[in-house]
């Protein structure tokens, strides 16, 4: 019997996770079923893949052979996927988009909407994240990306260029244009260490008050009043309750791309998903500059 693709696939991400639990987490079964798939493989096989240990599973010389070849299966596949995806001129089928949640909340609900009515044999599934998802492993058909490179093997269009701006709700901004030296609390990233030179000048005794490792805690933290946060300006200005404050200038932040794997760019259902994009970009593009 030969080995079975499933079995070779667990191999594979095993070896590149080393734990069952996070083994199970990407291939979306149990840590059971790794575990049964693995010994039914040395079974077929008549090797041990891996060394057992306490704190995970260490591959043998056998498991990184077994691995590798799964890899070059499964790479052979997404090409082979990629071709039959360019060759698909029907407006039918699924497409699977990835952006960045709050882009998708403020920015492309209504190109959803547009593409979804227009075209409606197209199951459309949206990936919300910020991680890089790979575009050659078809993790993803189409990707809008907030960066200064989208990446060298991907086609692409920039579709804007943005600024980020201070932002805070309007009891902070009254107190600054009573007072342009009055300190200001501040939310910031955790790995910002101080604040800018510019604002201890013009405003000494200003303060780190909050470090957030996220975008979305910093904005909401802005809009409950606890200080100032510097953010990108389309989405302090969509957020409610929020305003722009002068004390720093706009500066220029990463650009926003839509990229796509050179096999896929052509294919029908990635064109008509750009077509809406791409224009409804151009008409929103002075939201995201000062």
């Amino acid at each position: 019997m030969d080995a079975h693709w499933d079995d070779l696939k667990t191999v594979m991400v095993l070896v590149q996770r080393q734990s069952l639990a996070e083994a199970a987490k990407v291939l979306g079964i149990s840590y059971t079923t790794v575990a049964r798939r693995v010994s039914r493989l040395e079974g077929h096989l008549g090797v041990g893949l891996f060394v057992r240990q306490s704190d995970g599973y260490r591959p043998t010389e056998a498991g990184i052979l077994v691995a590798q070849h799964a890899e070059q299966m499964q790479m052979a596949e997404h090409e082979l996927m990629r071709g039959l995806t360019a060759r698909d001129q029907t407006l039918k089928g699924d497409l699977t988009i990835t952006a960045p949640q709050l882009m998708i909340a403020h920015v492309f609900a209504p190109v959803l909407a547009d593409f979804q009515t227009a075209h409606p044999d197209v199951a459309l599934h949206v990936r919300a994240t910020n991680d890089v998802l790979d575009l050659t492993r078809r993790e993803a058909d189409l990707a809008i990306r907030v960066s200064r490179a989208p990446g060298d093997s991907l086609m692409g269009v920039r579709l804007a260029e943005q600024d980020t701006a201070s932002f805070a709700t309007q009891p902070w901004a009254d107190r600054h244009l009573a007072d342009r030296n009055a300190p200001l609390d501040w939310i910031v990233y955790a790995t910002h260490k101080s604040l800018p030179e510019q604002v201890m000048k013009q405003a000494p005794g200003s303060r780190i008050s909050f470090r957030f490792d996220d975008m979305v805690a910093m904005a909401g933290a802005a809009q409950a009043g606890l200080g100032v946060a510097r953010m990108p300006m389309f989405l302090g200005r969509a957020l409610p309750g929020l305003v722009q404050l002068p004390i720093l200038p706009p500066q220029p932040y990463a650009d926003i791309w839509v990229v796509a794997h050179p096999d896929v760019w052509p294919s029908a259902r990635v064109t008509a998903f750009r077509d809406i994009l791409v224009p409804y970009m151009k008409r929103k593009r002075a939201e995201f500059v000062g």
